[in-house]
């Protein structure tokens, strides 16, 4: 089911997906035909990477917006994490909650990383356009967290408000 996430898969359609998102209710990808959505995988809540690269997607959401592209950020974290981490940030857009990893899989973006000395599965930072008609059309893989949002609308056609991608 991954192969929506696949270099080679640039251009296929996105299989559907829901997921909870905070603020309530849920995102269902079907629900945004019509639309870009921009989906960015991050490894957790309230960690200092993470909060460089949601508090960027904040920053540009209205550069975004303009060029018709709507943002999400996925984490495996629960969405009473997610709802602190967005309260915190001030987040204009939703955070979903992918707790059994059936979307992160689906993006391929489940790696095996170096924790502490240790082994273990974590998210790679990713992210992923999907055009108006549902059909992957961007990916961004193993980004890193400052400066992605603004490389990424740079490289959409946007302005970035004065930051440099």
């Amino acid at each position: 089911m991954n192969q929506a996430a696949t270099p080679s898969a640039v251009g296929l359609e996105v299989p559907d997906f829901s997921l909870p998102a905070s603020g309530g209710g849920a995102f269902e990808l079907h629900a945004h035909r019509g639309q870009s959505v921009l989906l960015f995988f991050y490894p957790r809540d309230n960690t200092p990477g993470c909060s460089t690269e949601a508090a960027d997607f904040r920053d540009l959401h209205d550069a975004f917006a303009a060029i018709g592209v709507r943002i999400f950020g996925v984490s495996r974290d629960t969405l009473a994490s997610h709802e602190k981490f967005s309260s915190k940030l001030n987040l204009p857009y939703p955070l979903l909650s992918d707790r059994d990893e059936r979307v992160c899989r689906l993006f391929d973006v489940i790696r095996r990383k170096k924790l502490y000395g240790k082994l273990v599965l974590g998210v790679e930072r990713s992210t992923f356009l999907i055009d108006a008609d549902g059909r992957l059309a961007r990916e961004w893989r193993g980004v890193k967290a400052s400066g992605h949002a603004a490389a990424v609308l740079a490289e959409l056609g946007g302005a970035t408000g004065g930051q440099t991608p």
